[in-house]
């Protein structure tokens, strides 16, 4: 068997390749697609605390500033 018969497949490389090629697309979308969602959301969370923290902060400030006058 030669290279040129393995791709050419007896005629059908057409849907055969497709075939491959589309599933390799899924598998990579799958694989990538909750890699890019994580990322998102561990960005997000880390947003989320800072805010938090920074009000906390200013709330402490201004509970401060209030007993002091």
């Amino acid at each position: 068997m030669n290279w040129s018969a393995f791709f050419h497949m007896g005629g059908y490389a057409v849907y055969v390749w497709t075939s491959y090629g589309l599933t390799l697309l899924v598998v990579l979308f799958n694989i990538i697609q909750p890699w890019r969602q994580r990322r998102k959301v561990i960005a997000r969370v880390k947003r989320a605390i800072r805010r938090e923290a920074l009000l906390a902060t200013q709330t402490k400030e201004t509970v401060d500033h209030e007993q002091t006058q």
